[in-house]
């Protein structure tokens, strides 16, 4: 089910995306061929007899590529259906040598299934119509240098597995962190690199616009988004084009359209086909694709545990809310780190805040990954270790963790002591300080007697001031209530 909250609309009108992505999955040769698929050789030296379509050559199902796409549709709770045909997609460019490519249509592999995120802290539900296997064409490279177009086969029959939603999403910000979702689920479980310069995950977007109530619009589809950054910048350029089309009195044809980055701006490449358009029909030269349960289950046994359950267990054995528990589950490494955390404190919900917190905000700040963050786990866990047992207090620990990432120190107790950021512990010591602000301060002791509680955050400011911020504040605030109350 989608989010039951009310959608956002862009100028009276209601945006209506749905998503298709092309994961290149993480074989090392072609799905129908033995021809390698490694990025970057020379343009055709990784192009055999098969992916030409030379006459005579057959094709050969990959059995890699079957079960990373068993393992998507157990990761997304979809159905894996046990019996799936192969189809011929019949369409006539040059980068694709037989004329047609091996597709799925009427029954796919994967059927079903659903991609939950958050979006804020609100969650999001979209669900999948399906996700289907076929082959890659090649690419077009044009030199218009020297005025000449040539043809590289390197990429033609590299496995795709072809991940398709209804039309659930609702915003340009809603269809980014769907992207990044599907992007975090395909890399989690190994069955795609997720490299998006290089093509290896591929997304198109479906836009259309209507009035609140009415009958989904007529969409036109953006090809080959391979940015999260220009993902949005195309969508909302597209709603925005249509809308002034609508609104001007023309009607939005069908189209597929490509984004330039450069002028912000999509313009249509060509009419968009319907699948009547492509005359599928089943491909004679490969049997059904069956899949038994026991293979299914064989294929479940070897995952590594999946973000969602992950997730599930964060919440279960370390109280974690699920916003914190979806956060920390965004990749491998977090999540280890977040255990190794916690783990080594006992205090999972402080872990979760500091590395959502202070954690990401240094991670972004310098675009690196926790892998080479320089506070490691059992640091962190002492600084949060300090915080519990009231040795330093919250600004302090701040202190020493920008001394830990900055290589100023490696113990925590050594830059506690360095840097004079215990504590003070001395009740009588702490008591004589509140007396000598209450006395100093008669008019803040007043108002916060006459009702006003932020007189009393005064007070405590000037309590921390004189305490050159050793004092708890916690405990301030406790011994000037129980001190003024009397």
């Amino acid at each position: 089910m989608t989010s039951k909250t009310s959608s956002p609309l862009v100028q009276g009108y209601e945006v209506v995306i749905g998503f298709e992505t092309h994961a290149q999955l993480s074989t090392q040769s072609k799905i129908f061929s033995r021809a390698a698929t490694a990025f970057g050789a020379e343009p055709n030296t990784q192009a055999c007899a098969v992916d030409l379509a030379l006459p005579g050559t057959l094709p050969v199902m990959n059995k890699g590529a079957v079960e990373r796409a068993i393992e998507f549709g157990l990761a997304v709770n979809a159905h894996v259906a046990q019996k799936s045909i192969f189809a011929r997609k019949n369409y006539f460019y040059p980068d694709l040598p037989k004329g047609y490519q091996i597709s799925q249509f009427e029954i796919p592999v994967v059927q079903g299934g659903e991609v939950s995120f958050f979006l804020g802290d609100e969650k999001k539900t979209v669900r999948l119509v399906r996700a289907h296997l076929e082959e890659d064409a090649g690419k077009s490279l044009h030199e218009d240098f020297i005025g000449q177009s040539g043809i590289d086969l390197n990429r033609a029959g590299t496995p795709l597995l072809e991940i398709v939603t209804e039309p659930d999403i609702r915003s340009s910000a809603e269809a980014v962190a769907y992207a990044k979702e599907l992007h975090k689920i395909v890399t989690w479980i190994g069955i795609c690199d997720g490299n998006m310069q290089e093509g290896s995950f591929r997304c198109d977007a479906n836009v259309s616009v209507r009035k609140p109530g009415q009958p989904l619009g007529t969409r036109r589809e953006i090809k080959n988004l391979n940015s999260f950054k220009f993902m949005q910048q195309a969508i909302d350029y597209e709603v925005r084009w249509q809308i002034e089309q609508i609104e001007d009195g023309h009607e939005i044809q069908q189209a597929t359209v490509l984004f330039n980055p450069d002028t912000g701006e999509t313009r249509a490449m060509r009419t968009k086909e319907d699948a009547a358009d492509y005359r599928y029909f089943p491909d004679p030269d490969l049997p059904p694709l069956c899949i038994s349960e026991q293979w299914i289950e064989q294929v479940r046994g070897q995952m590594a545990e999946l973000p969602r359950v992950m997730a599930a267990r964060f919440v279960a054995d370390y109280g974690l809310p699920e916003y914190d528990a979806t956060q920390l589950t965004q990749s491998k490494a977090i999540a280890a780190y977040f255990e190794a955390t916690a783990k080594a404190c006992g205090q999972a919900k402080l872990a979760s805040n500091w590395i959502m917190g202070e954690v990401s905000r240094r991670l972004n700040t310098e675009d690196r990954a926790i892998e080479t963050a320089p506070v490691q786990p059992v640091q962190l866990a002492a600084v949060i270790a300090r915080i519990v047992d009231n040795t330093i207090s919250n600004n302090a620990a701040k202190q020493v963790f920008d001394a830990l990432w900055t290589g100023d120190g490696a113990d925590v107790d050594a830059i506690i002591e360095a840097k004079g950021l215990k504590q003070m512990n001395d009740t009588g010591a702490l008591e004589a300080i509140v007396d000598e602000v209450i006395a100093a301060n008669a008019k803040n002791v007043a108002e916060f007697q006459a009702g006003n509680e932020k007189a009393l955050n005064a007070l405590v400011g000037q309590i921390m001031k004189a305490s050159k911020g050793k004092a708890n504040p916690q405990q301030v605030n406790e011994l000037l209530r129980r001190k003024l109350a009397g």
